[in-house]
C-alpha cells in the first residue's frame, strides 16, 4: 500500500466529509437538536457529531457520497461499524459523566450529491 494511502483520506475526501458534516449539522439543528460536539476523538476512534435531542444524548454517523458512487450512504454502517459507534459511545459518557435521563442514540445522516441540482440530506434516528 502506498504511504499516501495510509496516511489517511486525501485533501478532496476531507473536504467532501467536511461539507457533508456542515450539512448534517444544519439538517440536527432544524429539526430542534442541539449540536455539543463535532469531530470528538479518542484512542477507540472518532465521533462526527455529538447532539441534545430533548433529554436524549445523540452520537450521529455522517456519510457523504457523490451521486455517481455506487453504495448509497446509508447502506455505509456494517455491522462492524456500529458496534465501534456503541464504544465509542460508551467512551464518551465514561468522560462526560454518563447517560443523561432521555438515553443514547445513534443516528446515521447519509448526504448524496448529485451531479446537478441540491443535496439530498436524510436522517435516519435510532440505526444501531
Amino acid at each position: 500500500m502506498p504511504a499516501a494511502d495510509r496516511a489517511g483520506p486525501s485533501c478532496a475526501r476531507r473536504a467532501l466529509g467536511a461539507y457533508g458534516e456542515n450539512l448534517a449539522v444544519r439538517e440536527l439543528l432544524a429539526a430542534g437538536m442541539a449540536v455539543i460536539a463535532r469531530n470528538w476523538r479518542c484512542r477507540e476512534g472518532e465521533i462526527d457529531i455529538v447532539a441534545r435531542d430533548g433529554d436524549a444524548l445523540v452520537i450521529c454517523e455522517v456519510k457523504t457520497r457523490r451521486a455517481s458512487s455506487y453504495e448509497h450512504p446509508m447502506a455505509a454502517v456494517s455491522r462492524t461499524k456500529a458496534r465501534r459507534l456503541r464504544r465509542l459511545a460508551a467512551h464518551w459518557l465514561e468522560r462526560h459523566g454518563g447517560p443523561p435521563s432521555g438515553g443514547v442514540r445513534i443516528d446515521l445522516v447519509g448526504v448524496r450529491l448529485p451531479d446537478r441540482g441540491a443535496p439530498i440530506v436524510e436522517h435516519a434516528r435510532g440505526v444501531a
